[in-house]
């Protein structure tokens, strides 16, 4: 694009959130500048699911047949009994009549965005600036200044709006200024992934598994390259020990009964949070993503939460780049639909998935068992439990806010 120290739109972060932002703000004719600090879109390994409502939003931009190409199609999904074996299923495809996508898309996250940053090659409004770190930013009422360390210097560059896509440790959130509520969980999240078959050990196992147990609860996630394997682990003990030999032969022991034979390509460990921003926007600044909101992985809400927020931003922002709607109330109006839609569905949704999955032994854990079956043997909780955990509640929720 012409006039490189100038554009309409500023965007810190090129993970999945920010290049379906960068290219919706493009293909509108916006004039967009994309800053990643890495050299290239990160290889994040945790997010790897698409709900229906996310694969039918991307849809607007070109991409939902690119991850249904690459991606694994799982209609249903089971919470299973590590004790007894128990499974309860869910089908997806009972919500056929209100969506073409009545199923889940796994993927990992990266493809979107990688695809995504190569297609914003070809608008001449939009540059994506790999290698390139937002250091700080200061607006006024006509726009925003932001310095970017390059690899040579510091550049300058003026944008009528900043979003933050920046992810956890958000750098415009913290030069807001704005408090990041909520909590950390105390116990860790490993992830191992392998090429070992899963489904050859584990009987009638979906591509989507909650394992609810007392013990040792995990997730077992079906992607095109591997089986994930999600288990929570002691934050107290050191990482060296959490990712060795010896303890991924145990986890796998208990799992398939030889750990030893299986073999991993990759064992990440990290901290989960619940937390959310006070604020999702300061006058020219909004935070999409996980800038805004942090929630544990159970439900696969987090990166699809955040393209719902790219979504629901753009449509607020567009007429008022345009000049057709005022900054007030439009841009408010996104503040307090997502930030109130966060809480109420992703937040609380999430830390219940957590409550099912890892509470205690003995009455509590036989009383979630039951609540299920419940759910599972009732057509109207069904749907509307489906409806949930698909993310069409939410949206529904969001847009009766105003």
């Amino acid at each position: 694009m012409s006039g490189k120290d100038r554009c309409q739109v500023a965007i810190a972060g090129a993970g999945p959130v920010g290049t379906v932002m960068a290219t919706l703000l493009a293909q509108a004719g916006i004039s967009v500048v994309l800053l990643e600090a890495g050299q290239d879109c990160a290889q994040d390994l945790r997010a790897s699911t698409f709900h229906p409502p996310t694969l039918e939003m991307l849809d607007q931009i070109g991409i939902t047949s690119m991850l249904l190409d690459k991606g694994l199609k799982a209609p249903v999904y089971q919470w299973r009994d590590r004790a007894s074996g128990e499974c309860i299923e869910f089908d997806l495809g009972e919500l056929s009549d209100i969506t073409r996508y009545p199923f889940r898309i796994q993927c990992e996250q990266y493809h979107l965005s990688r695809a995504l940053a190569e297609g914003l090659e070809n608008h001449v409004n939009a540059d994506v600036r790999f290698g390139n770190r937002l250091l700080s930013f200061t607006q006024d009422d006509g726009g925003v200044d932001l310095a970017v360390e390059t690899m040579t210097g510091i550049e300058r560059l003026r944008a009528d709006f900043l979003i933050g896509a920046d992810g956890a440790n958000s750098i415009v959130r913290k030069w807001l200024g704005i408090e990041f509520d909520g909590f950390t969980y105390p116990e860790r999240f490993l992830t191992l992934s392998t090429e070992t078959d899963l489904a050859q050990y584990l009987p009638n196992l979906s591509l989507v598994n909650y394992v609810s147990d007392p013990q040792e609860w995990l997730v077992l996630l079906k992607v095109p390259s591997v089986w994930r394997v999600l288990v929570p682990v002691n934050g107290a003990v050191d990482e060296a020990e959490l990712t060795s030999e010896a303890n991924k032969n145990a986890i796998f022991d208990r799992l398939i009964g030889d750990g030893a034979a299986v073999r991993t390509e990759h064992r990440t460990l990290y901290k989960v949070h619940q937390r959310v921003a006070q604020s999702f926007r300061e006058g020219r600044v909004m935070l999409v993503g996980d800038a805004a909101h942090l929630n544990n992985p159970l439900g696969g809400f987090g990166m699809n939460s955040g393209v719902h927020d790219a979504f629901s931003l753009f449509e607020k922002l567009l007429p008022v780049l345009r000049g057709q709607a005022a900054m007030e109330p439009s841009l408010s109006l996104y503040d307090r639909q997502r930030r109130e839609v966060t809480h109420s569905f992703t937040q609380a949704q999430t830390r219940q998935n957590m409550a099912f999955i890892s509470g205690g032994a003995g009455t509590a854990h036989d009383a979630r068992r039951r609540e299920f079956l419940a759910i599972k043997q009732d057509d109207a909780r069904r749907r509307a439990y489906l409806m949930r955990q698909a993310m069409f509640q939410s949206l529904e929720d969001a847009a009766l806010i105003r």
